[in-house]
């Protein structure tokens, strides 16, 4: 076949289709774990290879995808058996007239960067030339891994492609073409496979750009359960069709995957074989989209300027009457309050649901909000849809938190999603302001200045601040050691920071904080002061304590993150007073 990058110069490279799913049309009750049958049954194995060489594949891939040792759940010496029983078939088959690609799978485990190692060694020691990442759902060690081939064999061929749904996103939150962008340094093809059929990866591959070759593997369509199996329905001709669209979209690496046959691969070699003798017109061309004005973040401007902006909590109702919610907001708005945070149902008890509110702030008061979203709760897609919501409503501030857990008496009526935690939440909206929206979100994380170990927190925000996290809101600051914290967070992140205040309103209280809720210290000195106070005077010193703090912690701080307490706006608002509003 000669030099792979050299027959890509002159010619698209078609790879094979699926060989699970295919292969268990054509022999039911076979192992799912298609790998085993390279031992059990390389006969079939041999003659699906050979089906989709003669459709007209020139790539034709080991069947390896899951020989890992957490997939089969076995150990490493029955996985090298399978790999090198998957490679000598897969060659056989290919002969002089196709390309091998060693196919290695996601590896979900702790040790998957050293297992991956362990798998490219038996392929190398077998000649392997080219390699083929698929179905990953992030970069992960996938960059490692690409150093450490090209290390022992510069001259490998390498793809790496990512499973994405029809949005464009893969199922950790990452899209299409952040993971692109980050895989070009290490390898010679990018692109996208399984999950999403050819039409949706057609839509993505007119918005795909890169300096690698672009690959695009979709599934034959999208799959039906009928009597407990999976069919996949999409024609040969329709997948074929969609496949040669993309030609005319930069895609110079096709493929299939789930649902696939040599039926797909054999109508797809005809139609790319008539686009490479086309005039060269780009029919699929995508439309020019005229830019779009990027919506006004006043929140934003007031940070950029400089100014010290103040934001504060009120806890959503836990039932339908937002009155008092409404009314706090006023009052805050008012004094010249820059925003109104809204947790989402904090300590993991359901409440009204803080992205509503925040597009009832903004719609009835024209006020700022910045909506807590937790990870706790909901999946990728229901997040997308909150997301795309909020902007619809002209909310562009959120803070993202992974969210308390679900207290264990509540876990059998309340199960936590936690698809995901907030850096790499943070992470997906920045992308999705990249991608989709019409301007960025201003990303929020937390910050627990109070935290035993401080240094694990400050990796953390170092870690969100990567993920595009731009401002921390902090934990109530009490104490002398909780200042030194914030200051060392502003000056090793360079973060946007609101310092956290919250006036506790009776000795009980003061108790209670420092004693049951996670992220919060008092000192014994401020425990002391409350004792033997009534509601009064309670809240003289919660309001004095507060203006102490905001005092302290000024030359740190962006501006303040202020808690409400039991609903007692009226402390907040002095405080709000007495800072200068």
């Amino acid at each position: 076949m000669g030099p792979i990058r050299e027959y890509l110069k002159k010619t698209p490279l078609l790879f094979d289709g699926a060989m699970g799913t295919y292969l268990l049309s054509k022999h039911p009750g076979a192992d799912p774990r298609c790998e085993l049958l390279n031992l059990s049954h390389p006969e079939w194995v041999l003659e699906i290879h050979r089906e989709y060489q003669k459709a007209g594949a020139r790539a034709i891939k080991t069947n390896t995808f899951g020989a890992n040792t957490a997939s089969l759940e076995c150990g490493f010496e029955k996985v090298e058996e399978i790999i090198r029983a998957g490679y000598g078939l897969a060659a056989a088959a290919a002969g002089e007239g196709a390309y091998v690609f060693a196919d290695i799978g996601p590896i979900l485990t702790e040790n998957a960067g050293e297992e991956y190692r362990k798998i490219a060694d038996v392929f190398l020691k077998l000649g392997a030339q080219n390699f083929l990442f698929e179905t990953f759902p992030s970069a992960g060690e996938l960059p490692e891994i690409c150093r450490y081939i090209r290390e022992q064999r510069p001259e490998a061929f390498i793809l790496t492609s990512f499973a994405v749904s029809p949005d464009g996103f893969t199922r950790q939150g990452y899209s299409a073409a952040q993971l692109l962008r980050e895989m070009e340094p290490f390898a010679d093809g990018v692109g996208c496979n399984c999950v999403s059929g050819p039409s949706h990866l057609l839509g993505l591959a007119k918005e795909l750009k890169t300096s690698r070759y672009l690959s695009i593997m979709p599934n034959s369509g999208y799959p039906t359960a009928v009597g407990g199996r999976t069919y996949f329905e999409s024609g040969a001709d329709y997948f074929a069709g969609k496949m040669g669209e993309m030609a005319g979209c930069g895609v110079r690496i096709f493929g299939g995957c789930c649902g696939t046959t040599p039926a797909h691969i054999a109508a797809t070699a005809r139609i790319l074989e008539e686009a490479e003798h086309g005039d060269g017109t780009d029919a699929a061309a995508a439309a020019v989209k005229s830019p779009k004005a990027a919506p006004k973040n006043r929140f934003r401007e007031k940070l950029e300027a400089g100014k010290k902006v103040i934001a504060v909590e009120v806890d959503p109702p836990a039932n339908d009457d937002g009155s008092f919610f409404m009314e706090a907001a006023a009052r805050l708005k008012a004094l010249g309050v820059d925003a109104v945070t809204v947790a989402d149902c904090p300590v993991a008890r359901v409440r009204a649901d803080a992205a509503m509110l925040a597009a009832k702030l903004k719609r009835e008061l024209d006020m700022d909000a910045i909506p807590h979203m937790t990870c706790r709760d909901r999946n990728l897609n229901a997040a997308k849809a909150l997301l795309l919501g909020l902007s619809m409503e002209d909310v562009h501030n959120i803070l993202v938190v992974t969210g308390d857990p679900v207290p264990s008496a509540s876990r059998d009526e309340v199960k936590a999603v936690f698809s995901f935690n907030s850096a790499m939440l943070a992470g997906y909206i920045r992308a999705l302001g990249e991608e989709t929206l019409q301007g960025p979100f201003l990303v929020a994380g937390a910050l627990n200045v109070n935290a035993p170990n401080f240094d694990a927190e400050l990796k953390k925000a170092h870690r969100k601040k990567e993920s595009g996290v731009q401002m921390l809101m902090t934990q109530p600051v009490f104490t002398e050691e909780a200042l030194q914290n914030l200051r060392r967070a502003k000056e090793e992140t360079g973060l946007w920071i609101l310092g956290g205040l919250m006036p506790p309103v009776s000795y009980r209280n003061a108790c209670y904080m420092h004693n049951e809720i996670s992220g919060i210290r008092l000192s014994e000195e401020i425990l002391e002061r409350y004792k033997d106070t009534d509601r009064e005077e309670a809240g003289k010193i919660g309001v004095s304590l507060c203006l102490e703090m905001a005092g302290k912690m000024t030359p740190w701080v962006d501006g303040y993150y202020l808690m409400t307490p039991f609903q007692r706006i009226d402390l907040i608002e002095e405080i709000v007073r007495r800072l200068g509003r």
